[in-house]
């Protein structure tokens, strides 16, 4: 990836450059699936984790759990969720939004006092569009959406997935897309920053996602 590449994948809606990685190790707790997906929702976010080079926990000191993950078939279901307004400020107005939009996925970040990731609520809900996805791509997804903050518009014509080459006649398995890796790796980089908010910052992460490559 170009550095201008790299820069569009922090770049928000409003200009604004803001890269951002996990400053603690993270601890997931998903809600809203049966237990056999449960599994391979855990799964994803070791993998993609291990990728980063970073680290989980089976408890964070102050927060318990830091990647809630919550399933629901109707946003309106979030509103029941049991003290879930005092994680996500405004939770009744989001849901509203959500509506309105039709959006069938959102995340919400935390962040501690130095920039970095300090926990992460990701909504899902489960829409016709969204039951025709097998729960392995839906979980790698869901991961790598997390593992950094992505600019809300980073994904919105090519996703981070791709399907690698199969034998004769197969499709082949999805994968994480190899450059998005290399940018995952390169952001973990302990030498950089945990947060920016420079766009020069992604001359940094080309020049390390380049020799990962």
């Amino acid at each position: 990836m170009t550095p201008a590449q790299i820069e569009q994948l922090f770049t928000r809606s409003d200009g604004s450059f803001l890269c951002a990685r996990w400053g603690r190790p993270v601890v997931p707790v998903v809600f809203g699936v049966a237990e056999e997906t449960l599994g391979i929702l855990k799964g994803a976010v070791e993998a993609v984790v291990a990728l980063a080079g970073h680290a989980m926990a089976e408890t964070d000191p102050e927060l318990g759990a830091n990647y809630l993950v919550f399933f629901c078939r109707d946003w309106e279901e979030l509103l029941a969720v049991p003290d879930l307004d005092r994680l996500v400020e405004g939770l009744a107005p989001l849901v509203a939004r959500l509506n309105e939009a039709g959006a069938n996925q959102y995340r919400v970040f935390r962040f501690d006092t130095d920039g970095a990731i300090r926990a992460c609520f990701a909504f899902v809900r489960m829409d016709g569009e969204m039951q025709q996805v097998p729960a392995e791509v839906l979980a790698l997804n869901q991961a790598v959406q997390m593992i950094l903050l992505w600019s809300d518009r980073a994904f919105a014509e090519v996703g981070p997935l791709a399907r690698a080459p199969g034998g004769e006649g197969e499709l082949g398995r999805v994968i994480l897309r190899p450059d998005i890796a290399e940018v995952i790796r390169a952001a973990y980089d302990p030498v950089l920053p945990a947060a920016a908010q420079d766009a020069s910052h992604a001359l940094r992460l080309a020049a390390r996602a380049s020799r990962l490559s």
